[in-house]
């Protein structure tokens, strides 16, 4: 292998494998740029992203401009002498400067088959939509969003029980080590790029805490489907009624689609079994507001519903 000298820029735990992989294949990261430390907990207490974390146990060099639209981040950035950057999840746009600067160009990892789920969602947007396959993309970066042309690719098969986490986790070691192969074929001059095609373009826009609401009047399969791929972030929940009138938010933390028929909202058994619109969904695990999470079945004991009744708004 050839040892490039490198800028790393990635934010989440999902970049932190590959960082690893980075500095365990004898690559030279002189710098690694991430998301500035913010307020979390309790306590709001400034907290360093899982990246920040890693580089620093690792002792390399760490960066976190708010911008790197200004000169002088720009600039800071070109003084590096680089040959090229690895970014994965970031979340900071480079600008064309910064885009320009590295001797081979920006490499991103992207957790999708391009163009398909181009942005900030891609891994719980293909579980949403039910898709049958996922995987990681490689990708000379331009200014467009996630546009540029593809270098490697690598494809993961979505099993029917497959959630977000999984697929993270997959895709996540899949990235590291796909990012080596191709930054040994970059430093040959054999890594030839495919521009992607305009067929089958899809958005993976970002996650909002609306969407995890679940609707019982839709089939169960598409809110098995909600469940695995919105836990544990932002969530789904359902607003079950409460004796004496009012509401209570439930979170669903697992569920799996079973054959059943009834009125959407409907309670058909001691599991925690509704009915939706087609099919019905158990619910496996469910947490009440300031509660620890529950079995369905343990959850009716302490949350008495009848069975037959309706137990969702």
């Amino acid at each position: 292998m050839t040892r490039l000298r490198l800028a790393f820029m990635g934010t989440p735990d999902f970049s932190v494998p590959v960082l690893d992989a980075l500095v365990a294949a004898g690559h030279e990261v002189a710098c690694v740029y991430s998301q500035p430390p913010r307020p979390a907990g309790r306590g709001h207490k400034e907290q360093l992203t899982p990246v920040h974390a890693r580089a620093q146990a690792l002792g390399l060099p760490v960066r976190t401009p708010r911008t790197l639209r200004n000169e002088q981040a720009q600039a800071e950035f070109r003084d590096l002498a680089l040959d090229v950057a690895v970014v994965v999840a970031y979340g900071l746009i480079l600008p064309q400067p910064v885009l320009d600067a590295p001797r081979l160009g920006c490499l991103n990892i992207h957790a999708s088959l391009l163009p398909r789920w181009r942005g900030a969602a891609p891994i719980q947007r293909a579980i949403l939509a039910g898709d049958a396959e996922s995987g990681v993309t490689i990708m000379q970066m331009e200014a467009g969003l996630d546009t540029g042309p593809m270098l490697l690719e690598e494809r993961i098969v979505l099993g029917p029980r497959m959630t977000a986490s999984q697929l993270h986790d997959g895709l996540s070691s899949m990235g590291a080590r796909l990012i080596v192969t191709a930054l040994d074929r970059l430093a040959a001059g054999d890594l030839p790029a495919t521009v992607q095609p305009e067929a089958g373009v899809t958005y993976a826009s970002k996650l909002t805490k609306d969407e995890g609401r679940l609707n019982f009047t839709r089939p169960a399969v598409e809110l098995d489907r909600q469940v695995r791929a919105l836990t544990p972030w932002p969530g789904t929940w359902f607003e079950a009624p409460v004796e004496g009138g009012g509401i209570e938010k439930i979170k669903v933390l697992a569920a799996e689609p079973v054959v059943a028929s009834a009125a959407p909202g409907t309670l058909l058994d001691a599991h925690l079994t509704v009915a939706c619109g087609e099919g019905a969904l158990r619910l496996i695990t469910v947490q009440r507001p300031g509660k620890g999470p529950v079995e369905g079945a343990a959850f009716l004991r302490g949350f008495p519903h009848a069975v037959g009744g309706r137990i969702a708004q």
